[in-house]
């Protein structure tokens, strides 16, 4: 008789079986951050290269103009036009040389920014998304756009009705001209841990922190103790119409900020067009923390609060600092443990400050 002879199939067992998928588990643990940092990486330099266009219109625009474009446009010498909420931020002024023309022509400059009929006329370009004023690092400034009022920014012009239907909203941005050391906080909500108020109480030889007039304004609020020189140290004047020239930059191009970023998210008053949310400054520090949704008034001094005037910094989801945009159109970026008196110094375009770059 024969016997039948049977051949032992081969198997994994069990503990074979999670050994394998335990070091596969191990290998894509492994993997994934490496695949985040090349997303973040791509992410960086295409936030590098819209802040690199908007460096070329702003030299586009210095070349048509020989001025800095102004970090908003308001009513003309001599008019009886009363400023109050009526400018326009230099992100408008630069759309031609961005190649936008057709936005740029959607706007009609005739018509003053707080008319009760410009919501209407400038619906159209109100509500088109400009994706170079915008970070991809940035996940949650909702493509462009955040909610009217205090949960998402406050804007000097009513936001017309959405012809697309949906809701009224803010078109946002994340990107910010420098007004420099000028006083981002000081005097709107008294003293605070980045600002030397006056009288200076500072070292001899110690740099200060921060000057008047507040966000590069000259001659608007004069209260004692903090209006000395009331200069214009970087290149935004919101409202009180200065503009920096070539001749000015003493500094020198490569060592003075343009512009940087910004977080709508951490600023109740981040708006594309309005001259309110037009810059942000050097003194307080990079990526600080002002997401808190209250206390809802803009003279807190719960620094945290994205209604604070500490919300008037450079920020960004990067990872330990932020990208800036200098004069001379190159672009850095700046760590978060960047010195504070260097960072200042790179926000004057005239204050003399000697620094070399291996301090930043």
């Amino acid at each position: 008789m024969q016997q039948s002879i049977r051949k032992a199939r081969g198997g994994f067992t069990l503990i074979e079986l999670l050994v394998v998928i335990a070091i596969i588990a191990v290998l894509i643990a492994l993997l994934l951050p490496a695949v985040q940092s090349a997303r973040e990486a791509a992410r960086r330099a295409q936030c590098i290269n819209n802040l690199k266009q908007i460096g070329l219109a702003v030299h586009n625009y210095l070349d048509r103009t020989n001025l800095f474009v102004p970090g908003a446009i308001g009513p003309p010498p001599g008019s009886t036009w009363a400023w109050g909420n009526d400018a326009v931020s230099w992100r408008a002024m630069i759309l031609p040389d961005i190649e936008q023309n057709s936005q740029y022509n959607a706007f009609n400059f005739n018509l003053h920014f707080d008319n009760a009929y410009t919501p209407y006329a400038w619906a159209t370009a109100w509500y088109t998304v400009m994706t170079v004023f915008l970070c991809p690092s940035d996940g949650i400034n909702s493509s462009g756009f955040v909610p009217y009022g205090p949960t998402g920014s406050y804007s000097v012009l009513t936001p017309p009705p959405n012809p697309k239907g949906g809701q009224v909203a803010v078109p946002c941005t994340n990107y910010n001209y420098s007004f420099g050391d000028n006083y981002a906080i000081l005097p709107l909500s008294g003293p605070n841990p980045w600002e030397d108020t006056l009288p200076l109480t500072i070292a001899l030889g110690q740099a200060r922190r921060g000057y008047d007039g507040f966000w590069g304004t000259t001659g608007v609020i004069a209260s004692a103790p903090y209006n000395d020189s009331q200069t214009m140290r970087g290149f935004s004047d919101y409202r009180s119409g200065n503009v920096a020239q070539v001749a000015s930059v003493t500094d020198g191009f490569s060592n003075t900020i343009l512009a940087g970023e910004g977080l709508p998210d951490q600023d109740a008053n981040n708006e594309m067009y309005g001259f309110t949310g037009a810059a942000s400054g050097t003194t307080p520090p990079i990526n600080l923390y002002t997401g808190a949704s209250g206390p809802v008034s803009f003279q807190t001094t719960v620094w945290q609060s994205r209604f604070s005037y500490a919300a008037r910094g450079f920020k960004s989801r990067h990872p330990g600092g932020a990208n800036f945009l200098f004069a001379d159109g190159s672009c850095h970026f700046l760590k978060s443990s960047i010195s504070p008196f260097t960072f200042n110094a790179l926000g004057s375009r005239a204050g003399g400050e000697v620094i070399s770059s291996d301090q930043y």
